[in-house]
């Protein structure tokens, strides 16, 4: 429920903010706007008002008022009807809570067809104006949602400031899985260079080589420097194998419902697994186990960093298994019985208690440019990651409103919350800049073919464009949410 809420006010909002930037530069070029609604409302508002005659007037849970033919004269109608009065707004909340819109006088879109528009145009409507001020009235949405995203992380480094793990700081070097160990890391390597880069921090190193296909790795094993090349389809099979311990883990979930999912490690700090303390009554408790206490086998098998006892351990549910650890330097081995979840019940030491990691704080002023650095740098992450959604397993991680609420904490957390509000802003600029129909996009699109040629599109073009945009859209929706429909059931 806290994920729901905190994605439902997400979403809301950046709704509300793209939704303004369409409306602050259709005021700005005199264009009538005639509803501003958050969440959609057919057949009935929750609630709306609009102001006339010198004062506000307010409705709750009333139907939608007809729309009237073009050629209506307005001065027949009763001095309460809303619709005498068109050049004031009105404002109001649906029940529909996926989105909001901003109806724009003489613009086909989802509020208007194209016969809606049959009479001459007016002065103020949006189809009278200059080709470069409706791309303006387009564009405001996108720009409010990109400049949102920016402030959002600007402020979060001012508030939190930020803190880092340099890879030059994990001496121990790295973790690897089985897919990457395939590509010829050994454990302990530490990644000098990618493509002729040094990264920084982890996130550099899957984002480059897993996300963005990038394949000339040189590493430090030992006192030896070790040139390696990826293959072509990395990305895609670390993707598969991630998508089948989802699949697994969601199968145990649905027949135990006490259990823990455990993510898939792929690549990490080499971090030992020592105990910080141990769960009254679990694994580790009965077997004796202790604060201290560091675990380096698990049946004769080597296990000295944590994601290697995470793995041996899955090997052996409603298993016995004998643990070796080191405790205050002498070696030591407990018998122990695992049960189905495969955990041992204990709290580890994070990473942060082996490497030094950098706190950063910024001032205000400092915070914005970096706030805007990380911004464009995340966009640029993410743009670099829709290569692999064009592949099978790609296709397959794609996910609906189940998919992005899991994104949020299962406890409510103010950074974690605006975080994820700033990265979808930024999720939501993007997209709407795609030129698909329907979308922002699509309307500049066919606004810079119209001031190159200067030729304006038909209403009944533009009308026939959204539609097919529509359903585009439409299929789009239904095939990500029915991602997170099979994932949940199956």
């Amino acid at each position: 429920m806290i994920q729901a809420l905190q994605l439902i006010l997400a979403l809301s909002f950046l709704v509300l903010i793209h939704e303004f930037g369409h409306f602050t530069f259709a005021k700005i070029f005199h264009v009538r706007v005639e509803k501003f609604y958050m969440f959609f409302n057919p057949w009935i508002s929750l609630f709306k008002m609009k102001k006339f005659n010198g004062k506000w007037h307010f409705r709750f849970f009333s139907k939608n008022e007809e729309d009237l033919a073009p050629d209506t004269d307005l001065t027949t109608l009763p001095e309460d009807d809303w619709r005498r009065y068109p050049d004031n707004t009105e404002w109001g909340i649906g029940w529909l809570p996926f989105g909001g819109y901003c109806a724009i006088g003489g613009m086909v879109d989802e509020t208007h067809k194209s016969e809606d528009l049959a009479a001459e145009p007016q002065p103020w409507e949006f189809r009278s104006k200059p080709a470069w001020q409706r791309f303006f009235i387009i564009l405001g949405g996108i720009l409010v949602n990109f400049i949102a995203a920016m402030v959002i992380f600007s402020m979060i480094i001012w508030s939190w400031g930020t803190d880092t793990l340099p890879l030059k700081n994990v001496t121990d070097g790295l973790y690897y899985s089985q897919e990457l160990l395939h590509e010829g890391f050994r454990q302990h390597d530490q990644i000098l260079s990618i493509d002729g880069e040094e990264p920084e921090e982890l996130a550099d190193i899957v984002q480059w080589v897993v996300l963005e296909g990038k394949r000339n790795v040189v590493v430090l094993r030992g006192q030896d420097t070790v040139r390696l090349t990826m293959s072509e389809d990395l990305g895609t099979r670390c993707l598969a194998v991630i998508n089948e311990n989802d699949r697994i883990e969601r199968e145990k979930e649905r027949q135990d419902n006490q259990y823990q999912r455990s993510r898939y490690v792929l690549i990490q700090e080499y971090v030992p697994f020592v105990v910080d303390s141990v769960l009254p009554g679990n694994v580790a408790d009965l077997a004796g186990l202790q604060r201290g206490d560091s675990i380096v086998s698990i049946d004769s098998v080597k296990t000295d960093c944590q994601a290697l006892v995470q793995l041996e351990l899955k090997k052996h549910p409603l298993d016995s298994i004998t643990i070796g650890y080191y405790r205050n330097g002498e070696y030591r081995t407990a018998a122990a019985f695992v049960g189905d979840q495969c955990k041992l019940g204990v709290v580890m030491k994070d990473k942060t208690q082996f490497y030094q990691v950098v706190h950063t704080d910024y001032s205000f002023l400092e915070a914005v440019p970096a706030g805007i650095a990380h911004g464009w740098e995340t966009l640029e992450n993410y743009v670099g990651q829709m290569r692999i959604i064009f592949t099978k397993e790609g296709a397959r991680s794609v996910g609906g409103f189940g998919a992005i609420g899991s994104m949020f904490p299962p406890v409510w957390n103010w950074y974690a919350f605006w975080y994820m509000t700033a990265f979808l802003s930024l999720i939501l600029a993007f997209m709407n800049f795609l030129p698909i129909p329907a979308l922002d996009g699509g309307y500049i699109l066919f606004l810079i073919v119209e001031m190159i040629t200067r030729r304006k599109p038909s209403d009944k073009f533009l009308e026939t464009a959204n539609q097919v945009g529509f359903w585009l859209l439409l299929a789009l929706l239904i095939f990500a949410n029915g991602n997170d429909i099979l994932r949940f059931f199956f």
